[in-house]
């Protein structure tokens, strides 16, 4: 590639990455939200109406809910919409609910990675029993790996928190810390 084209490259990549950054969970949610719905109404059509049912519907339905539910915890965490108990900050300076609210997500990221560590040893463990799915004969690791990978996707979520809450700090804007985390 010639080198005056280059910084056009980089801008392009940019604008992608920042779109996934962006985009990423909404789309994975809906895609797996819309392939349930659609299951779940195929279902209903063939059990009432054609009299008849789908045996391998009704389980993929789950195992997308599963996906969908782990990755929507990453989505949670992006938007700041995981319960969370506030009314300690009511009675600690901006600076300390600033600390805390870091002390938080540190916590929470402690969580998560110790939830992608023993995920990722299960999904090992199943994938040495060679463990399938009642009706689609799927190798059931893909189904367990739902769990590493959302959590893999709340630690990268919770690591964008902290460095941008740290920055905050660092900058005095303590009051500005809830408001950049969502």
């Amino acid at each position: 590639m010639p080198e005056y084209l280059a910084p056009a490259r980089m801008e392009a990549d940019m604008r992608v990455l920042k779109m996934v950054d962006q985009y990423l969970e909404e789309v994975i949610v809906v895609i797996l939200l819309a392939g349930m719905t659609f299951l779940v109404g195929l279902q209903v059509i063939m059990r009432y109406v054609m009299q008849d049912s789908l045996s391998w519907s009704e389980e993929l339905a789950r195992y997308l809910f599963i996906w969908m539910v782990n990755i929507g915890i990453s989505y949670g965490v992006k938007k700041k919409r995981h319960i969370s108990i506030d009314a300690i900050n009511l009675f600690l300076t901006e600076k300390k609910a600033a600390y805390l609210s870091v002390l938080a997500d540190v916590l929470f990221l402690t969580f998560a990675v110790i939830i992608v560590r023993y995920g990722a040893e299960v999904v090992q463990r199943i994938g040495i029993t060679g463990q399938t799915t009642p009706a689609l004969e799927i190798s059931m690791q893909l189904v367990y790996c739902a769990l590493p990978v959302g959590f893999t996707l709340v630690c990268f979520r919770l690591l964008q928190s902290i460095f941008k809450k740290v920055k905050l700090i660092q900058q005095g804007n303590f009051g500005e810390i809830e408001k950049a985390a969502g």
